[in-house]
């Protein structure tokens, strides 16, 4: 049997150009989605061993999708076509089950490669993907800080309160106070509550 696929792509020449290609290549495709939730759709009705998934669609990404059928434990295999460099999407698709993330410029050439790993088990993250990855740095402000001081940065972040961080860290309202001016004075940050969790909300990737 010809392995089967569901493609999702909200841009037409793209998923035309996706269905000729892999039906050349002897794939079975046996549905075509334009948005995140159309492909959801399908991927439950067809149960296919392949989902092909832009990341960027409308209604539901392609990592949406992903973290639905992670959630609803579908075996289908998912392909990610992105142009996002960003590392810490990459790393999130991973955390997520997806058998691959390909970079749409290199499409073409690495999906066939790609889809025949996944249907062996195996994960499939191009050498080129890994080049172009736009690595983030943890900035150097954050370094200064203590993990206890991190934990009460990121609490902020979440607009709790000194007495909920202090419950939850064991500690007392005053010595989660202490901490506060510390931070504000290693992060060069005005006294405001204003100031501390903005830096908070703004950094909150780096801070769990």
């Amino acid at each position: 049997m010809r392995p089967t696929i569901v493609i999702a792509d909200d841009h037409p020449l793209m998923l035309k150009g996706l269905t000729e290609f892999l039906s050349d290549k002897n794939f079975d495709i046996v549905a075509q989605a334009k948005n995140g939730k159309e492909a959801m759709t399908l991927i439950r009705a067809h149960k296919p061993d392949i989902a092909i998934l832009d990341i960027q669609m409308p209604i539901q990404s392609g990592l949406d999708v992903a973290s639905i059928c992670k959630h609803e434990g579908i075996e289908t295999k998912l392909i990610i076509l992105t142009f996002e460099k960003h590392e810490s999407t990459f790393k999130l698709a991973q955390k997520l089950g997806v058998y691959g993330y390909i970079l749409k410029e290199f499409a073409l050439l690495e999906l066939e490669t790609c889809i025949h790993s996944a249907l062996n088990g195996k994960t499939h993250f191009p050498d080129e993907l890994k080049k172009s990855l736009e690595v983030e740095q943890v900035p150097e402000k954050i370094e200064l800080l203590t993990p206890t001081e991190k934990i009460v940065v990121s609490s902020i972040g979440k607009n709790k309160t000194a007495k909920e961080i202090a419950d939850e860290l064991n500690i007392s309202v005053r010595t989660v106070e202490k901490h506060k001016s510390h931070i504000r004075t290693k992060l060069n940050l005005d006294s405001s509550y204003g100031a501390l969790i903005g830096f908070a909300k703004e950094f909150k990737d780096f801070l769990k």
